[in-house]
Order: C-alpha cells, then structure tokens, then sequence
C-alpha cells in the first residue's frame, strides 16, 4: 500500500520558502540548498497538476492556486503541532510547553511595554521560541505566518478577536528649553504657532492627527509638517527631547525622559484623550498553546496596569 503523505516533506519546503521569502532564504532554515528546495516544490506541483509558485531570477509570487494550498496546508500543520503539544503537555510536568510564538507590535510597544511580559513568558516557558516583528505597518497574520499581533488606535471591522490591553494617555511633549523660548504656550491658537514634530502613517503616507480635547470637544488635529518622522513611532520622542519642537505621543513613551527632566509635558489642558492598544488573531486558525499562553499572559498582565 503506497503511503498517503510521503509528500510532507514537499509541502514544509513550500511553506517555508513562502514564509521566509525565497529560495535562498529558505534553504538557511532548513539546512539544506536552494535546488532542492526547487526541486522539491516541483513534485508538489507535478503531484497536484498545476503551478503553485511563480519563479523568476529576481522575484516568486504564488498563484491563485498556491496562495489557497499553503493557507490550507498552514492551517492542517499547525493543527499537528496542537496535536503533538498536546500529548506533550500529558507527558510532560504541567505547563512545560515547547513550539513557536510569532507576534508582531508597534515599535513604542515593541520597545517599552512587551519587554517585561516576553521576559516573564520566557521563565515560564524556557523551551518556546519567540519570534517578536517590531514594525508600524499592519501585518497580515495569515498570510505572512503570524500567530497574535498588537495594534494602535481604532480596529477596523474584521473577523479578528480582538482583546483591549490598554488605553492609553495622549500627551504633548517638549524640552524645558524650547517652552522657555516658545512664548505664550497656553491654548490651542498658541500651540498652532510652534514648530510640531509629526509622524506619518505607514499605511496611507499622510500624517497622523494628534488627539486633542479643546473647549471639551475632542479634535483630531494635523500640526503643520515642520519636522515629520516615518516608520519608527519613537523616533518624534527622539527628536522632541533634542528640543526640535512638540510632539504628541502616548505617556508611557515620554514617561522616562520626562522623569529624567528632558522633557515636559505641555498644554495639559488639551489632553484627557486616550489611544487603544489592542491583541488581534485570527478565531479561525488552531491557535497552538504557546500562543494561548502569550494572549494570556499579555491580558492578564495589562488588566494589572
């Protein structure tokens, strides 16, 4: 009786050439040349009778086909890595996880809110990898491979869970020195005369408006692009604190400086405002128990904030 999945190994090739990018890439990974990893998506596809990876010399891309083979074959191995975790944690002492977590977060989170609680996740769970993408722009969890992500500001309607780990301060920031110079800096016509140091959105290009609450109306304001920062969020904190201007950002990402008295908090009458931090993944894929325990622990320790 000829066997039914001899072919696996194939199909790991496939999805690893996907997740990481290209061939070259792919055969690091797996210990292994790029060749046989060509020659190893060749018989997938010789084996299900239709192209699945487009390949030039500079570029691949899957087809339509492909794209629906590896987000159903992603799906079928992470439901055997549930399995295998699952007899582990019966054979193993309770809590003794072992797989992969791959979680994407804005750059100020990535920097100053996971550090601790991906510290905590990892005494507790030493034989896990973590895999942690610091980046402004949205992933797609499915597509790209990633099992939990956190995100800023409003969520857009989706088939995401969606789980609020906090809710943010909006504040204005300057240095001691640039609001001796500024002038008058105690309304809002006041503050549309200084130098603002805004950040552009990856998404759309344009730049974020700040979150502001005048005459006890919120408004959502543009400041003039003087000095505009794209990519890394952190970089308008960076910049402030060289006393370049004012920026709006979240407390906890001035919190430090303005400790150290690099910088000030300005116009307190504009704020009250607050910017939501938010855990997405998808409800339709098998979520193995190393993600699980992340989701948990990161809820668990923001309703403890």
């Amino acid at each position: 009786m000829a066997r039914r999945f001899d072919h696996l190994a194939d199909v790991e090739a496939l999805l690893t050439v996907v997740e990481h990018g290209s061939l070259t890439a792919a055969a690091v990974v797996l210990a292994t040349t790029p060749s046989v990893l060509s020659r190893a998506i060749a018989r997938l596809e010789a084996r299900l009778g239709t192209q699945l990876l487009r390949r030039t010399t500079r570029s691949q891309s899957l087809t339509d086909a492909g794209r629906l083979y590896v987000d159903e074959t992603r799906q079928a191995f992470a439901q055997v890595e549930k399995a295998e975790q699952a007899i582990q944690r019966c054979a193993e002492p309770e809590e003794l996880l072992y797989g992969r977590v791959r979680i994407s977060a804005p750059t100020s989170y990535g920097h100053q809110r996971l550090p601790p609680m991906l510290a905590e996740f990892a005494r507790r769970h030493p034989q896990v990898q973590v895999e942690l993408n610091i980046t402004n722009r949205n992933v797609d969890l499915a597509a790209e491979g990633y099992d939990v992500a956190i995100r800023s500001g409003p969520l857009p309607d989706s088939s995401m869970v969606a789980r609020t780990l906090e809710m943010a301060d909006m504040i204005l920031v300057a240095t001691p020195d640039f609001v001796r110079a500024a002038g008058p800096l105690d309304t809002f016509d006041d503050l549309q005369r200084q130098r603002c140091i805004g950040f552009v959105r990856p998404s759309t290009g344009r730049l974020i408006p700040w979150m502001l609450r005048v005459d006890g109306r919120d408004v959502d304001w543009t400041p003039p692009p003087g000095i505009t920062v794209s990519d890394d969020v952190m970089g308008v904190v960076t910049l402030a604190a060289q006393g370049l201007g004012i920026t709006a950002c979240a407390r906890y990402m001035a919190a430090e400086r303005i400790a150290a008295g690099q910088l000030v908090e300005v116009l307190p009458q504009l704020g009250g405002r607050t910017r939501a931090f938010s855990l997405v993944y998808a409800p339709h894929r098998g979520l193995s128990a190393p993600a699980r325990a992340l989701i948990d622990l990161l809820v668990a320790r923001a309703a403890q904030a």
